[in-house]
């Protein structure tokens, strides 16, 4: 498998999204660390954990989409990618709309994830 992409933008615009999505995590997880006054975790903090998780899934996805031979083994993995680019979307949805001082870092997130978004859908044409 090659291991160098063809799109390079939405290759680095991914690899931008896992170190956002990282560090954007990383400070929320603090806010959702502490038990609630009824002793339950916060359900939240699963949310930090799914951002990174799908945005670590978008590069080696792109890259497999890419180096399929057939065009619906690339269209499956170009779904694939979309999904998991929609639930990360909706990822930074919820956690928006947490009690969490980093709000304005996960609208940050989201808007990037956004224009990867685009940058996805002109990719897939070129399929």
């Amino acid at each position: 498998m090659n291991s160098s992409p063809k799109n390079k933008i939405l290759y680095k615009k991914a690899l931008e999204i896992l170190i956002l999505s990282k560090s954007v995590s990383k400070y929320l997880v603090h806010d959702f660390s502490a038990l609630e006054k009824n002793g339950n975790e916060n359900p939240f903090i699963y949310f930090t954990g799914d951002i990174i998780k799908d945005s670590d899934s978008l590069v080696p996805e792109i890259l497999k989409a890419e180096n399929q031979v057939f065009q619906n083994d690339r269209l499956k993995h170009a779904c694939l990618l979309e999904n998991l680019t929609n639930k990360l979307y909706r990822n930074c949805q919820r956690l928006e709309h947490s009690e969490s001082n980093g709000k304005d870092f996960v609208r940050l997130l989201r808007k990037e994830v956004k224009k990867f978004k685009k940058l996805q859908r002109n990719w897939m044409m070129s399929l």
